[in-house]
């Protein structure tokens, strides 16, 4: 085969054969093709899309390109949740406990934050001792002891999806939604899991800023799920202001804890039912999604989430005294509040511009490298639709390094939108898409 005809063909918006795809991934990943002409093909996808059929076969060539866990000594179907990541989203940090407390096993390869969004492994190493660079064999005890386990991705995993996403962060190909559900969808399908329930959220402080956007991707990874074999939930959630109220890793550990306490704030929880119920739909031991969610809830009320969050930590050698204690959590030097200007109601809290602030303060990374400060963030005191008075709080950040400080709460103050008319209330909740189809929700 030659990878010239190869550009040429899907230049010309034709159709690529199973083994073409094969090619281009494996002779990539061996060097036998350099990165010039991959960029000529990604373009060529970029601009033509691909069919369900060859999105399907790059995601396996991708997936294939390195190691596909097995997990089938673990008893069950083993359901993995995935985010395309949002400012303030912990989800994953309640979902792990609570759904494996209802009886589903759920192994969670996951990774470190990069850019203005953080990543659930740092937010759980802000646990003293915490581990996740564990061996699959570990990995897999553990979830076979307490129903779950999550580790960083040091394991030879997709390293195809992870070369040719390098190089689209350079080339002005990461917005392809044929590209982005494979790259996704390789990584899900090598991690082993048998069912997927992937979030894919929406709006200024997300990866996506288009409704339309973000249901062509939900239904071509549910397409490729199919193709696969694996069922496939995509619930599409908005992402115009932070979820929740705490931003910065180990903020946002606090408030997972506090909601698995049952006094965590209410858009965390209502989503985290939400996603929860449908991973135990996919994992077989509900009917419905009104009766995943009374499952979970009494998970929460009964104090099993909190208990199975605890023997996740010890099993992976944290300081179990920290979630008894969350103030044990690591604390920033300084704190400085941002009041308001003048009275009004709250008509927006732009997402992106909280997480640039937090980045800013040391909670993120611009490169992969960037050692992070897991204390400092952004604590908000009023969100969307929250009555202020001139002078009243609006949000603390938390912070280290003065400097710092001073370009974030400029940032912050001009992230709060204040207006006379209450603004009218908005779903956090939009869309479910599976098999069937795309549904609303009411």
């Amino acid at each position: 085969m030659n990878i010239i005809e190869i550009i040429e063909k899907k230049k010309n918006n034709q159709e690529l054969t199973t083994q073409e795809i094969q090619f281009v991934i494996n002779d990539y990943l061996h060097e036998n093709i350099p990165d010039y002409q991959i960029s000529a093909f990604l373009m060529a996808i970029w601009f033509n899309g691909m069919t369900e059929r060859e999105i399907s076969d790059l995601t396996i060539a991708m997936a294939k390109s390195g190691e596909i866990l097995d997990l089938s000594s673990i008893s069950g179907i083993k359901v993995d949740k995935h985010s395309t990541g949002g400012v303030g989203d912990k989800t994953t940090l309640v979902l792990l406990p609570m759904v494996a407390a209802a009886g589903v096993p759920v192994p969670k390869i996951s990774g470190r934050g990069l850019g203005h969004t953080g990543g659930t492994i740092d937010k759980l190493e802000s646990i003293s001792g915490f581990q996740t660079d564990l061996s699959i064999k570990k990995f897999i005890k553990i979830v076979k002891t307490i129903n779950t386990s999550i580790i960083s991705t040091n394991i030879y995993l997709a390293p195809a999806d992870k070369k040719m996403y390098a190089l689209r962060n350079v080339t002005g190909t990461i917005d392809s939604i044929p590209l982005i559900a494979s790259s996704i969808m390789s990584k899900k399908i090598a991690g082993g899991a048998n069912a997927f329930v992937l979030n894919v959220t929406v709006g200024s402080g997300a990866f996506l800023s288009h409704f339309s956007d973000a249901v062509s991707l939900g239904k071509t990874m549910v397409n490729i799920g199919e193709y696969n074999n694996k069922d496939t939930y995509v619930i599409i959630s908005s992402m115009d202001q932070p979820l929740g109220y705490a931003v910065g890793n180990s903020l946002e550990m606090k408030e997972a804890i506090a909601l698995l306490n049952n006094q965590g704030p209410e858009d965390l929880r209502t989503l985290c039912l939400f996603i929860g119920s449908y991973m135990l739909i996919a994992g077989g031991l509900v009917q419905d999604q009104q009766e995943g969610i009374h499952l979970l809830e009494e998970v929460l009320d009964s104090g099993m989430a909190l208990k199975k969050l605890k023997e996740l930590v010890k099993s992976q050698k944290g300081k179990i005294s920290q979630i008894d204690h969350p103030d044990l959590l690591p604390k920033s030097k300084y704190q400085g509040d941002i009041v308001s200007v003048k009275k009004g109601y709250i008509d927006k809290v732009d997402a992106r511009i909280i997480g640039e602030a937090s980045m800013l303060l040391g909670a993120g990374r611009v490169k992969k490298d960037d050692k992070i400060d897991l204390s400092v963030g952004i604590i908000l005191k009023k969100k969307k639709g929250h009555w202020v008075e001139s002078k009243d709080v609006m949000a603390t950040l938390y912070y280290n390094d003065e400097n710092k400080f001073d370009i974030a709460k400029v940032m912050v103050k001009n992230a709060f939108h204040i207006v006379d008319q209450k603004p009218e209330d908005k779903p956090l909740i939009l869309s479910v898409i599976d098999q069937y189809g795309i549904k609303k929700v009411d």
